[in-house]
């Protein structure tokens, strides 16, 4: 079984560069804070997507499936939930929701990564750092 781990928290507030006309958070904005939860799990394990790209690697979503479940609004701060788990040396699934402090859920999703080279765009192993981390 593979091995399953807790990322850190990630906590905002929802500003109106955040909403839409009506004060509710755009949908695609979502997806934005769920990326940047994966870049601070990524960043706190001193994994630098910086380094990586200099060495022509960078991780791509493979696939997305989100649950829209309540709108968060103008003014909410909100926690983004995160967990990982490693399915290849090349391949590992995000499990997210973004919930508020009374444990209201706003939206739920996993999201697929894959490590490619961006010459051959072909999949990569995983730096050994990171795979270090699923041990």
């Amino acid at each position: 079984m593979n091995k399953i781990i807790k990322c850190n928290d990630l906590n905002i507030t929802i500003y109106i560069e955040d909403t839409d006309f009506q004060g509710f958070v755009y949908h695609a904005n979502y997806l934005k804070f769920f990326e940047r939860a994966r870049s601070d799990f990524l960043s706190s394990n001193k994994i630098s997507q910086k380094t990586l790209r200099i060495n022509n690697l960078a991780f791509v979503v493979k696939k997305i499936n989100l649950n829209y479940v309540s709108a968060a609004e103008l003014g909410d701060n909100l926690i983004i939930k995160t967990s990982v788990e490693k399915k290849s040396d090349a391949r590992m699934v995000f499990s997210q929701k973004i919930i508020n402090s009374s444990n209201k859920n706003f939206v739920d999703g996993t999201i697929e990564i894959c490590l490619i080279n961006l010459i051959t765009k072909k999949p990569q192993k995983f730096p050994d750092d990171l795979l270090l981390i699923f041990e």
